[in-house]
């Protein structure tokens, strides 16, 4: 299934910003969330082909959503990638067996994302 639109979940605007122009001018509509608590709220409204996740949130942290979302029937499908500072082997390994599909850390190389993403789609 082509990848056309990605759920940017991340407590920083300059994060939200970077990658919603990153991904906007690769010609992916783009939904952004600010914590674990908006992204469920954009996710009952409608489901993306993809998810960009931030661990280090407030309240429900990245690990904790991907998750609670690769235990949902309707939501286990979509892929997750993990974009985030914690850059430990283990923060890597935690996070793909929490459900996440890739891991990439920050700051983020566009043309690495991109390749990840394609590699989805």
């Amino acid at each position: 299934m082509p990848i056309k639109k990605v759920l940017v979940v991340d407590d920083s605007p300059t994060e939200r910003v970077y990658l919603t122009e990153l991904l906007s001018k690769s010609g992916f509509a783009v939904t952004v969330a600010e914590n674990a608590d908006e992204a469920l709220i954009k996710l009952k409204g409608a489901l993306p082909d993809l998810i960009l996740m931030d661990v280090v949130m407030p309240g429900q942290n990245g690990f904790q959503l991907t998750r609670q979302l690769s235990k949902d029937p309707a939501m286990q499908h979509i892929p997750i990638i993990m974009c985030t500072s914690k850059n430990q082997q283990t923060d890597r390994i935690w996070g793909l067996r929490q459900g996440a599909r890739d891991y990439v850390t920050k700051p983020i190389k566009s043309d690495e994302l991109l390749e990840k993403i394609a590699a989805l789609g």
